[in-house]
C-alpha cells in the first residue's frame, strides 16, 4: 500500500477513536471508496447536473464555481488531503447550483450515494467521521463568511497567507482573486505592496 492510500486511511480516522473495532470499520470504509482520476479542466459535475460522488482529494486542487452573468466565480477551492461534494445535489439528487472543476490533475477517492447512505448508517466510525466533517466545514464557512464582512481586501489576503500558504502557491491568481472576492487587479496590487 502506498503511502498516500495510508494517507486516505488516516484521514478517515480523523475524530474517530481508535480501537480495533473501528479499526475494523474504517477498512471498510476505505474498501468501499474508489479512485477517479481527472485530468486538469475536467469536471466532478457541471452545473444544473446531479453530482454522483462525495470525494476525498488525494492529489490536485478542485474549483467550486458558480457563472454570474457569464463570469466565473469561483466558491471554493478544495485542496488535497480534503473532501469535497456538491453535497445538496449529491445527497438529494437535485441539479448542483454550481460546478466542480480540476485546477490540474486531480486524484480521488469517491464514493457512490448508495455506498455512502449505507455506511452512515451500518457503520458507526464512519457516521462520525462525517459528522466532525461537517462540523468543520460549518465552522470555515461561518469563518468564511464573517472574513467578507470585516476583513479589507488586503486582511483577507494576509489571512490567506497565513492559514492557507499551498494555495497562493498552487492556485493560479484570478482563482484566489475570485475566492476572496477581490478584483485581479486589485489581487495583483495587495501581492506587490505585501512582497
Amino acid at each position: 500500500m502506498s503511502q498516500k492510500e495510508i494517507n486516505f486511511k488516516e484521514y478517515l480516522t480523523q475524530g474517530v477513536s481508535l480501537s480495533s473495532e473501528n479499526e475494523d470499520l474504517i477498512n471498510q470504509v476505505f474498501q468501499c471508496f474508489t479512485v477517479l482520476n481527472l485530468k486538469k479542466n475536467d469536471f466532478l459535475v457541471k452545473e444544473n447536473q446531479i453530482c454522483s460522488y462525495f470525494c476525498f482529494v488525494e492529489s490536485g486542487i478542485l474549483q467550486h464555481a458558480i457563472l454570474i452573468n457569464g463570469e466565473e466565480k469561483t466558491t471554493y477551492l478544495a485542496l488535497r488531503n480534503s473532501s469535497t461534494s456538491s453535497l445538496n445535489s449529491f445527497l438529494n439528487k437535485i441539479p448542483s447550483r454550481k460546478s466542480i472543476k480540476a485546477l490540474v490533475d486531480c486524484k480521488l477517492w469517491i464514493i457512490d450515494l448508495e455506498t455512502f447512505n449505507r455506511l452512515l448508517k451500518m457503520n458507526k466510525a464512519f457516521h462520525q467521521f462525517y459528522n466532525n466533517l461537517i462540523e468543520k466545514q460549518i465552522m470555515l464557512i461561518d469563518d468564511y463568511r464573517i472574513d467578507l464582512l470585516t476583513l479589507t481586501p488586503e486582511e483577507r489576503y494576509k489571512k490567506l497567507l497565513i492559514t492557507e500558504p499551498k494555495l497562493l502557491q498552487e492556485v493560479p491568481l484570478h482563482y484566489l482573486a475570485s475566492f476572496l472576492g477581490i478584483s485581479s487587479r486589485h489581487m495583483s496590487r495587495i501581492r506587490k505592496n505585501i512582497l
